[in-house]
């Protein structure tokens, strides 16, 4: 092989991807699926080594759509299929003017691009693909000598680990992958889990197909369907099969009525059905013979047309995938407006701090919050998109269960917006009100998404998942047809004592652990005490009997990525002694430990009357980062004396009371 490409690109070695081999790690991740029986009879070619002369696209556009091989990835192939229809979508996942097999530049290597977690990834692969026989065993074009999708799989299976982790998946995530866009799944009857699902505060279904309300987009949306088990008419599917709708239009019959018919393209590059509008079936002869041997003309291998009582008997959901202009703008499936401005921003359910749960739970209201802001009457959209879990192994961190289904990789979450009159509000009295618009019950989906008629002020956003504790990474997207700010909720509600009634006073710090100065590590060093102090007085005696009177929190300010452990202590100063006199041989007062690598670590507790400092610290001294802190003080009917001293290196960046009803 390596000669061939020597000869071929004037005696350079063509590229081998070491991080993605031409072997079984590559190929497989926990050989739970059924290519696992293919160990051994895989062979690596390039397409050279394949065809005469390789192409990434046929001459005849109709010829470059996939047709799926061996390995059960029928979703992504339908994603792909939408790349056709629009060619600035296409060149964004695979750059253009990328040296091919026959040009001098040519080394082996292809470039491809991929939307995730908010930004476009690149994946480079060299172009050995796996074959059976010297024939590709996975998907490919329906032109032989055609190369863009089995590239493009092999690129996205580099991406998941494996091509065994494409086995099984959601359309709607391959389109999202493939754009950077939004896709929504509607359903086209009830399933056996919606019939079971639990019983959320304010339960919506999710939304059924109605063709009409895509008609502003119809020639510019993508539009799959899929089947959950094997309908009457498509025996030899089996389970889990996802189809294109390739376009749909409504035919005058010879006695004047209107039949909706749909042309479908299989994966497979072949027709499972029956019916009426089959071949020279009996639906023909309602049409005009002129307007039936047209529409019969359109269909290519792997297609036929459905009517639509057929087409809703026969499958399960539809995907919608929202339209993308030239510019990089959303489209509204329900309007047709375009959504101009769009904001993103990251966020993270954690266990003990901000995974609240679902509405049905009381700490629900200590999920992560975003304020909205829309200057003037809109249309607006806002996703909800978790990172998927992934389990361990020797090759990569992915994969959890063999059986690859959406409760293995991703939590049940769903979105709620208040409207909020102004940006001072009693948070509990809030949530005890229903939304003003909410996402489906808690789904095991990717993404979800809220949409609506928005007018001018504040909302307030809370993703959550339905069970509490349960952590998770997401994005938060907002698309909007006018000026809109996202912004994260930082005071004073992630603060607010959720549980607990009375006054509660909370204040906010800012300061810093500086390398040789304030970075003085943990309680096992000695320059523990250069750590930057916090001193605060509770003077409610009554407090003490009454549960929880201090909440503290303390936010590190670093990315996800190169996060410190942290922790802190509460030391009180003895009776009659100076708070300038720390009790440097005295047990903490309380303590949030141990030392964690999270952004925030919180503590709740009950103190007595008496003067205390917080001491936040790293645990290793010397590492540098700023923090927040929230001190959150419940006031009875004394007032708490505040004797906050702030340092060069502490200053305090807001302050305000809360009523808790």
């Amino acid at each position: 092989m390596r000669e061939a490409g020597r000869a071929e690109c004037g005696g350079e070695a063509l590229f081998e991807d070491l991080d993605f081999p031409s072997d079984d790690t590559s190929l497989f991740s926990d050989s739970s699926t059924p290519i696992a029986k293919l160990q051994g009879d895989i062979t690596w070619l390039r397409p050279q080594e394949i065809c005469q002369l390789p192409a990434l696209f046929p001459d005849d556009i109709d010829l470059g759509h996939a047709k799926q091989g061996l390995l059960g990835d029928c979703w992504f192939l339908c994603a792909c299929t939408f790349l056709l229809k629009s060619k600035h979508l296409l060149n964004k996942v695979l750059p253009p003017d990328q040296p091919q097999w026959g040009d001098s530049r040519y080394r082996g290597s292809f470039q491809f691009s991929f939307w995730q977690q908010g930004h476009w990834t690149e994946v480079t692969i060299d172009d050995r693909l796996p074959c059976i026989n010297s024939a590709l065993c996975f998907s490919r074009c329906h032109s032989p000598t055609a190369f863009w999708v089995a590239l493009l799989e092999k690129a996205y299976a580099k991406l998941h680990g494996s091509y065994e982790r494409l086995w099984a998946g959601q359309v709607s995530e391959a389109l999202v992958d493939l754009t950077g866009g939004v896709a929504e799944r509607w359903s086209l009857g009830e399933s056996e889990e919606e019939q079971r699902l639990e019983q959320d505060s304010d339960q919506v279904r999710r939304r059924r197909l109605d063709l009409d309300l895509l008609y502003p987009v119809k020639d510019e949306c993508a539009l799959s369907c899929s089947t959950h088990s094997s309908p009457g008419g498509a025996s030899e599917l089996g389970q889990y099969h996802a189809l294109t709708v390739m376009e749909w239009l409504d035919v005058k019959t010879v006695s004047g009525s209107k039949a909706l018919l749909l042309r479908i393209r299989n994966p497979w590059g072949r027709c499972c059905w029956g019916g009426a509008w089959m071949g020279s079936g009996v639906g023909w002869r309602s049409v005009d013979p002129v307007s039936a041997l047209d529409l019969q003309a359109r269909v290519a291998e792997g297609e036929f047309w459905l009517d639509e009582t057929k087409f809703l008997s026969q499958f399960d959901d539809v995907t919608v995938g929202y339209p993308i202009n030239d510019e990089g703008h959303l489209k509204s499936i329900y309007t047709g407006n375009l959504l101009t401005h769009n904001h993103q921003l990251a966020g993270r359910w954690m266990k003990g701090h901000s995974a609240g749960g679902s509405r049905n739970s009381s700490s629900y209201g200590s999920n992560p919050k975003f304020w909205l802001k829309v200057c003037e009457r809109g249309e607006v959209l806002v996703s909800l998109l978790q990172h998927r879990k992934w389990r361990n192994t020797e090759k990569s961190p992915l994969e959890e269960e063999s059986n690859n289904t959406p409760h293995q990789h991703y939590q049940a979450i769903a979105l709620h917006m208040w409207k909020v009159e102004k940006r001072r509000f009693n948070l509990n009295r809030m949530l005890n009100k229903p939304p003003c618009a909410s996402t489906h019950c808690h789904a095991y989906e990717r993404e979800v998404v809220l949409h609506g008629q928005l007018e001018p002020g504040y909302y307030l956003l809370i993703p959550s998942t339905y069970q509490p504790g349960a952590e998770a990474r997401f994005l938060i997207r907002a698309f909007s047809s006018t000026s809109t700010s996202l912004n994260a909720l930082k005071s004073p509600a992630p603060s607010l004592p959720l549980t607990t009634d009375g006054e509660w006073e909370t204040s906010y710090f800012r300061g810093s652990w500086v390398e040789g100065k304030t970075a003085g590590g943990s309680r096992n060093f000695l320059s523990h005490w250069q750590n930057p102090c916090f001193p605060f007085t509770v003077c409610d005696e009554s407090a003490v009997t009454s549960g929880v009177n201090v909440r503290i929190t303390l936010h590190q300010s670093r990315p996800d990525t190169d996060l410190h452990p942290i922790a802190f202590h509460i030391y009180k100063y003895p009776e009659g002694e100076s708070e300038q006199t720390l009790p440097r041989d005295e047990d903490p007062a309380a303590s949030c430990v141990p030392h964690c690598y999270t952004q925030d670590v919180s503590l709740a507790c009950c103190l007595p009357p008496g003067a205390y400092t917080i001491v936040p610290s790293t645990y290793q001294p010397d590492c540098s980062a700023n923090f927040t802190l929230s001190l959150a003080r419940r006031i009875h009917r004394k007032v708490v004396k505040s004797q906050e001293r702030l340092g060069s290196a502490i200053q305090e960046i807001s302050h305000i009371s809360v009523m808790q009803s």
